[in-house]
């Protein structure tokens, strides 16, 4: 369609539709992602509460509210922040293999740790350096990778509040261990 001609009543409401899913996915999502996605606090604090309904008139009533707030943002960072998030993108893919090689490079070397805290500034040096040593000797001892799998999570969530942070918009977070 051309700009001149105005959507169809139909396409409206399969945009609006469209709105509610995003909102029901993002809704779904941990309250502390919620809040890191910095939304208008009107709809952040829509998608907080509709956790707390139980009657499904009211879960329905509140998810067509933040459909109407959902259009006065921009749907497509988010729609991809969710890709990212489900692993379906390459950049999801991309990442997750940047998040294996830091965690693999740690575990070899704990002196990668400043390394990686000087990259990620808001890594805990003190935290990683306690996961790292740990996963060490769960596999001297083989033991089931606990810890290992532990720093992995932590460094998913430090690289993932990076790329969260909208004000640094280059991409110095893309840097390869």
């Amino acid at each position: 369609m051309s700009e001149e001609e105005p959507l169809s009543k139909s396409q409206r409401k399969r945009d609006m539709h469209d709105l509610q899913e995003l909102g029901l996915a993002l809704s779904e999502l941990p309250n502390e992602r919620i809040r890191a996605l910095n939304l208008p606090e009107t709809l952040e604090r829509a998608l907080l509460e509709v956790k707390t309904f139980k009657a499904h008139g009211a879960v329905r009533r509140q998810m067509q509210f933040i459909g109407r707030l959902m259009r006065t943002v921009d749907a497509e960072p988010l729609r991809a922040y969710l890709d990212r998030m489900a692993g379906v993108s390459r950049e999801a893919v991309a990442h997750h293999h940047l998040c294996e090689e830091w965690r693999d490079r740690l575990v070899a070397d704990v002196a990668a740790v400043d390394l990686f805290a000087t990259q990620h500034p808001a890594a805990d040096r003190q935290q990683l350096r306690q996961l790292v040593l740990g996963a060490q000797r769960e596999k001297l001892a083989e033991k089931p990778p606990r810890q290992f799998r532990e720093l992995f999570r932590a460094i998913t969530r430090i690289l993932d509040d990076e790329h969260l942070t909208p004000s640094d918009d280059s991409d110095s977070n893309e840097e390869s261990p």
